[in-house]
């Protein structure tokens, strides 16, 4: 098995210049090419930021929508004790509860991608800290989980809207589309991230913000992207 990937990922390898600095219309039709996945994989984006993450105001957190969304079908909960199963379904909302789910979720039901609530429950889900805080599912207003208009939201976030959040090296990862999207769904959705987070820069960083951005399929190798 190892043998095999490693020569599917050679091949891959020569069908571009790993060196090379692509544009992001060159970078997206080179990563449909060398995805050797047998399922429809994701484009995944890695952009390398000059940040000293220990401080607070170098730690980015946020959303961003897509032009063409991520391709990633999320599962949401949402707490509140003012929306019917009935209405949940209809606001395509796969689960809704209040205490009652925070209590499963205590018991170790976690068969959910994102939750999104009230500032009511949030003194509740706080407790939870150590069961959702490591697994990044834990809502916050800055990420727009905590919400006076759940339906809307929920709405939002099923249609491509994410969460994007620098790692302790002051590098973001995250999800850029499918490799079923088209050259020019790729292309728009990878400039609308880097320009995203272009605008993010701390006001206290010194010097290139932006310092590598690459992609990848789910499986092959990255490409390096101009930015």
């Amino acid at each position: 098995m190892a043998k095999r990937i490693h020569n599917k990922m050679k091949k891959a390898l020569e069908l571009f210049d790993p060196t090379k600095v692509y544009t992001a219309e060159e970078a997206a039709e080179i990563v449909k090419k060398v995805s050797y996945s047998k399922f429809d994989g994701s484009v995944n984006i890695a952009i390398k930021l000059n940040l000293d993450t220990t401080k607070a105001e170098q730690q980015l957190r946020g959303t961003i929508a897509l032009p063409h969304g991520t391709g990633k079908k999320i599962r949401i909960l949402a707490i509140t004790d003012d929306m019917t199963r009935d209405e949940a379904k209809a606001a395509d909302i796969d689960f809704v509860g209040a205490s009652e789910r925070i209590e499963e979720i205590k018991n170790g039901w976690l068969d959910f991608d994102l939750i999104i609530t009230t500032p009511k429950f949030m003194p509740e889900l706080s407790k939870l800290g150590k069961i959702l805080g490591p697994r990044g599912l834990m809502p916050n207003p800055k990420t727009q989980t905590v919400t006076t208009d759940i339906k809307k939201t929920a709405a939002e976030f099923k249609k491509g809207r994410f969460e994007y959040r620098t790692d302790s090296y002051g590098n973001i990862h995250s999800v850029v589309g499918k490799v079923s999207f088209t050259n020019e769904q790729l292309s728009e959705n990878i400039k609308s991230m880097i320009e995203t987070i272009r605008t993010k820069r701390p006001s206290t960083v010194k010097g290139d913000f932006l310092q590598n951005v690459v992609i990848s399929p789910s499986m092959g190798p990255a490409i390096k992207v101009k930015f």
